[in-house]
C-alpha cells in the first residue's frame, strides 16, 4: 500500500474537531511544531491566496519556507510544499510511515485514533522541522479552533481572513459563532491580522483578541486604491503606517486586493517587530508571481476559459464581480457541480448575475448535490441548462460550444474543479475540442 492509500485509510474515522489526539501524536513525534516559526492562517474564503501571497514574497526573499495547505486540487502532494515544490514520493513515503507508527502505537495503548487530516498535518509538521524550513505558513483546515493545525502554540502572527455563514453544521449558525471558532487561532500575546468586513465577526474577534493580550491589526482600516484592473491582474496602492506601495498582482479579482492587503500587512507586522528580513522589493516580485490554481484561473483566451472554486455565497459574490468586471456584456455559459450542504440558493444569486446558460454535473463527492436536482433549481429560475452525467461529460459539452460564447466559465466545489482543470489541461494539449458537435443543450 501506497503512503496515499495509508492515509486515506484513516478517513474511516471521519473528521472529529478537538487537538487531544493532535497533541499526543505529535508528542510521540518530537512535537516539531514548536521547532517551528509559524503564520496560522484562518477564515471563510481567501485564506490559500493570503497563504500564497506570504509564501511567494519570502521565497524572493530567500527564505526557505513551507506550505501547507487544503484540500488539494489535481494531486494530494499539492498540500506539502517546500520552496515552491510539493512534497516528493519518497518524503511522503518516510514520513507517512513515521507518523503511522506513532498514530498505530496511540492505538495499542488505548488512545482514540487519529483521523486523516490530523495524519497529514504531522506529516508536513515533521516535514518542515526536519527539512529545516526558515518559516512556515499553516492554512487551518476547518475553523480554527479545534483544527488539528492550531497545536502552535505561539505563531508569528495569528492571520483571520473573510468570513461568512460555511460548515454551518460543524462551526456554528451565525456569523458570530462561526468567528468564535475562527479566533481559536489567537494565542497569548501573538499579533492578529484580521481583513473581514463583518461587524457581528470583527466584535467576536476583537473581544478574544483583548482576552488574550493579542494585537490587533485592522486590515479594513488600510487606505487603499485600485489603479487598473486587467486579465493580467490589478494594480493597486495602499498607506501602512505613513508609506505608500504600490502593488501588482496577477490573480484575478477585486476580492484579491483584500487578500493581498491582508498578506503585506501581516508581512509588513512581522518586518516591523523583527521577525524576519524583507526588502519592499521581495514582497511587490513576490505578489506579482503569486498564482492559485483553481481559483479565478484562465486556462485559455480563445474563447476564455476561467475556472474558481467558487463553492459559497461569498465565493460567488467575489467571482460575480471579477466577471462582470473583466467581461461586461459577454456571453458566457457556466458549468457547475456544488455541494447539497451548501447555501445553494445564495450561490445561485450570484451566478445568475453572469449567465443564464449552465451546463450542470455533480462533484465526486458523498455530499454532492445530484444534477438533476440543481438543474430544476436553475430552470425554476428561468434558466437554460443541460445535465451532463460526469465531469468528463460537462467539460465536452461546455467546449464544444465555446464557438458560440465568449467565455466559458467553470466553477462549484473544489472536489470537482481540481478534475475539471485537469481535463481541461489535458484537452488543450490533445487539441482542444471547439467546434465538435455536442448534444442538444440550450
Amino acid at each position: 500500500m501506497d503512503a496515499i492509500s495509508k492515509i486515506h485509510d484513516f478517513l474511516r474515522f471521519g473528521s472529529v474537531l478537538g487537538l487531544e489526539r493532535m497533541n499526543t501524536l505529535l508528542e510521540k513525534l518530537g512535537d516539531p511544531q514548536d521547532d517551528l516559526r509559524v503564520i496560522h492562517v484562518a477564515g471563510t474564503n481567501g485564506k490559500g491566496s493570503v497563504c500564497r501571497y506570504m509564501c511567494r514574497a519570502l521565497q524572493e526573499a530567500g527564505y526557505r519556507t513551507g506550505l501547507y495547505t487544503s484540500p488539494f486540487l489535481e494531486v494530494f502532494h499539492e498540500r506539502i510544499e517546500l520552496n515552491g515544490k510539493y512534497i516528493s514520493n519518497e518524503d511522503l513515503e518516510h514520513y507517512t510511515d513515521r507518523v503511522l507508527e506513532k498514530a498505530e502505537k496511540m492505538v495499542t495503548e488505548g488512545c482514540e485514533s487519529p483521523t486523516e487530516f490530523e495524519v497529514v498535518t504531522a506529516i508536513a509538521l515533521l516535514y518542515f522541522r526536519e527539512k529545516g524550513a526558515d518559516y512556515v505558513i499553516l492554512e487551518v483546515g476547518l475553523g480554527g479552533r479545534g483544527d488539528s493545525t492550531n497545536v502552535v502554540k505561539r505563531p508569528l502572527a495569528s492571520v483571520i481572513t473573510s468570513i461568512s455563514l460555511d460548515h454551518t453544521d460543524r462551526l456554528g449558525s451565525t456569523v458570530g459563532e462561526i468567528a468564535g471558532e475562527k479566533a481559536g487561532i489567537i494565542k497569548s500575546g501573538c499579533p492578529v491580522v484580521v481583513s473581514t468586513d463583518r461587524e457581528d465577526a470583527m466584535c467576536v474577534i476583537r473581544k478574544k483578541a483583548e482576552d488574550m493580550g493579542a494585537p490587533l491589526y485592522d486590515v479594513q482600516e488600510i487606505p487603499c486604491r485600485i489603479i487598473e484592473e486587467s486579465l493580467e491582474g490589478t494594480r493597486f496602492s495602499a498607506i501602512v503606517d505613513g508609506k505608500t506601495y504600490e502593488m501588482q498582482i496577477s490573480m484575478l479579482g477585486r476580492h484579491q486586493v483584500s487578500n493581498a492587503l491582508t498578506a503585506l500587512a501581516t508581512l509588513l507586522l512581522l518586518r516591523d517587530e523583527g521577525k524576519l528580513t524583507l526588502s519592499d522589493e521581495a514582497i511587490k516580485e513576490g505578489f506579482r508571481q503569486a498564482k492559485q490554481i483553481g481559483r479565478m484561473e484562465i486556462l485559455r483566451t480563445d474563447p476564455p476559459v476561467l475556472i474558481d472554486g467558487a463553492h459559497n455565497p461569498d465565493g460567488a459574490r467575489a467571482l460575480k464581480e471579477a466577471a462582470v468586471t473583466l467581461f461586461p456584456e459577454k456571453r458566457v455559459l457556466m458549468t457547475i457541480g456544488v455541494l447539497a450542504d451548501k447555501d445553494i440558493d445564495g450561490i445561485l444569486d450570484s451566478f445568475f448575475a453572469v449567465t443564464t446558460d449552465y451546463v450542470v454535473t455533480e462533484p465526486d463527492n458523498p455530499r454532492k448535490m445530484p444534477a438533476d436536482e440543481l438543474a430544476e433549481r436553475i430552470r425554476k429560475r428561468g434558466g437554460r441548462c443541460m445535465v451532463a452525467a460526469s465531469t468528463e461529460e460537462a467539460v465536452k459539452e461546455a467546449l464544444a460550444r465555446s464557438k458560440d460564447y465568449d467565455l466559458l466559465l467553470f466553477a462549484g466545489s473544489l472536489y470537482m474543479i481540481g478534475k475539471i482543470r485537469r481535463l481541461l489541461c489535458e484537452s488543450g494539449k490533445n487539441g482542444d475540442e471547439k467546434g465538435k458537435e455536442g448534444n442538444s443543450v440550450l
